[in-house]
This record gives C-alpha cells, structure tokens and sequence, in this order.
C-alpha cells in the first residue's frame, strides 16, 4: 500500500517540479491510503488558491483511494509518535495512518525525511 502525503498530492495536481515522483503512487488507486486529515489540508489549500469547485475536484480524485479515518487508535499513536519524532499533529496522524496500514508514505516534506517507511524526495 503507499499514502501520499498533502505536499505530494498538491505537487501532483499543480504539475510541480516533483509531480512525476507522486504519478507512481497516485495512478494505482486500488492501492493508495488516503487519511482523511489530507483530505482536510488539500481541500484548504485548493479552496484558498482557487476554488471551491476545484477543492471538490481534488477531493473527489483523493477519495479513489481508501479513506482512512482518525479514529481512536491512530490518534493515541500519533500521539506517541509525534512526541518521540517531534513531528507537528497532521505528520503524527500521517505517519501512524501509514505505519498502521504498512504503507510507504511519499513525500516531499523534511519531517519526513530519515524516517523508516518513507519515500522522501526534496522539494525543488
């Protein structure tokens, strides 16, 4: 299974410098975890950059993948997580939704960037 990250998602969609790196993953659906947290940070930052019509758009090719809602457990071990990683809350709940799902997490974001589990590539 692979999650990309809301900073691999946004690339992909604005056709940025990385966009061909985040293709792979975001072409295989059938594949892909989608923590609905990402949803949240793509949605705001589509709405805020264009529209609310193309937030809807964005989400509607997130939603493809398997939405993966905070629940109980992911959110105590992002908890755990975060604080032995230092990692702000929406990486906490990204990396515990990818590690609780065996997925690889593709993105472009420096917090991620030594961690195990994940394919970093840096922004350009």
């Amino acid at each position: 299974m692979n999650l990309v990250d809301s900073c691999g998602w946004l690339e992909y969609f604005t056709e940025g410098p990385n966009a061909e790196h985040f293709a792979k993953p975001l072409e295989k659906p059938d594949e892909l975890i989608v923590p609905s947290i990402t949803l949240y940070e793509v949605f705001k930052v589509v709405l805020r950059e264009r529209d609310e019509d193309a937030a809807l758009q964005a989400v509607a090719l997130m939603r493809q993948g398997k939405v993966i809602d905070l629940t109980e457990a992911i959110a105590i071990y992002a908890a755990k997580v975060g604080t032995a990683l230092k990692l702000p809350m929406a990486d906490s709940i990204i990396y515990a939704s990818g590690q609780l799902e065996q997925a690889v997490i593709w993105t472009q974001d420096n917090h991620f960037a030594k961690l195990p589990g994940v394919k970093y590539f840096p922004a350009k």
